[in-house]
């Protein structure tokens, strides 16, 4: 039995459900075929990968059919896939998520007979419920899905209230990390906080795209206070996205030029290091209108690297953590909440550490990706 994998996001494009897509089929073995956007560098990129990768146009601005330019991106898509699935001999596709590419696959589906499992990562089926037409059609595709795939029991909850037909379908899967590589120091680099101007500072650090659902924007402005009681105190947000400027100019009207660092551009070494060498990691999400954090794998990351987490009490970020002992849970559009909090990890290396040695063995023992990949082997097994 082949497999499609049919998902717009994909490496080398960064964020979360790609990096989620790369770590599972990745380890699944050569039945997968991954079918991904492309993306510049991206032939680089696949040239190494121990999974097939074919490219083809998948962005599009319209995942409606209700104007032209919606029909027309999904009829160049349907074209392209029918053929490979016919060059490929396609048993199963499964889908990055609902819309787009669940909806390519419901005609592919209807045309060709080729069953399908749609993923759901809970901020998506939120944005298509501001639409009539999306949400009509999210509830089209997830009926016939043979499985729809949450990351989390709080996007299995949405899922639920958009239509509770489809719940005897539903899994929950959660992301995970690579706890082989997300590991903590035995001894600080000095060499790499020198290079960073980062000696004597503790280190609260972000990763996670500069959009408002992301909350950077709350925890800069709760620096002021971390800064009267512990004013080494140095934050460092790392990604990039729509609220760049936004999030510069919050730390420029504060005057925390020496305080706040943006890293927009970060590769995946520095990114790593930055999780081994901060004192207290945060994801101060927030709901943001219908945007949520559907779950949160930054969070996996920074406690398989033995670092206390602290999350924002919206979405299924809760699920990603254990509240108390590897992390907390906050209102993180409270900027006193958020200091406080802060402060307290900042103020025990005693309790930062205990919290951090429990973190790592949560991560390792939940959410390591060959755990995770054997889960998923046995769920996608279970299906041919």
């Amino acid at each position: 039995m082949k497999t499609l994998v049919l998902s717009q996001n994909f490496p080398p494009a960064s964020g979360g459900s790609g990096r989620w897509f790369w770590e599972l089929y990745s380890r699944l073995g050569s039945s997968y075929l991954v079918v991904a956007d492309e993306q510049p560098h991206a032939s680089e990129f696949d040239a190494q990968a121990p999974v097939t990768i074919k490219r083809i146009p998948l962005y599009s601005q319209q995942w409606g059919l209700a104007n032209l330019d919606g029909l027309k991106y999904y009829y160049r898509s349907y074209r392209k896939l029918r053929r490979i699935i016919k060059e490929e001999n396609i048993d199963m596709i499964h889908c990055g998520r609902v819309l787009p590419e669940g909806l390519m696959a419901f005609f592919l589906n209807k045309t060709m007979g080729v069953p399908y499992v749609c993923y759901v990562h809970g901020e998506d089926l939120e944005a298509s419920a501001l639409s009539r037409e999306l949400n009509s059609l999210t509830k089209m595709v997830m009926r016939s899905a043979s499985n729809v795939i949450c990351n989390s029991h709080n996007s299995a909850a949405i899922v639920e209230r958009v239509d509770n037909t489809v719940m005897a379908n539903v899994v929950v899967m959660h992301p995970g990390a690579d706890t082989n590589k997300f590991v903590p120091l035995t001894q600080p680099d000095n060499h790499f906080l020198t290079k960073m101007g980062w000696q004597e500072k503790s280190l609260i650090v972000t990763v996670g795209r500069l959009q408002a659902r992301k909350g950077q924007d709350k925890m800069i402005e709760a620096m002021p206070q971390i800064l009267k009681t512990c004013p080494n105190a140095h934050y460092v947000v790392i990604g990039h996205g729509e609220c760049e400027q936004l999030l510069k100019d919050t730390v420029s009207r504060l005057g925390l030029q020496e305080h706040v660092e943006i890293l927009t551009s970060c590769d995946d070494d520095t990114m790593i290091k930055c999780y081994q060498h901060c004192d207290v990691f945060i994801l101060p999400n927030r709901t943001e209108g219908q945007d949520i954090e559907g779950f949160g794998m930054v969070l996996v990351e920074a406690q398989a690297c033995a670092k206390p987490v602290i999350a924002g009490n919206s979405g299924g970020t809760k699920e990603a953590l254990i509240a108390g002992q590897t992390g907390e849970i906050v209102d993180a559009t409270n900027t006193d909440e958020l200091a406080d909090v802060v402060l307290r990890f900042l103020q025990s290396p005693a309790l930062a550490a205990e919290f951090g040695q429990a973190g790592r063995k949560h991560a390792v023992n939940q959410f390591d990706w060959d755990n995770a990949a054997s889960v998923a082997k046995d769920l996608f097994e279970s299906k041919k």
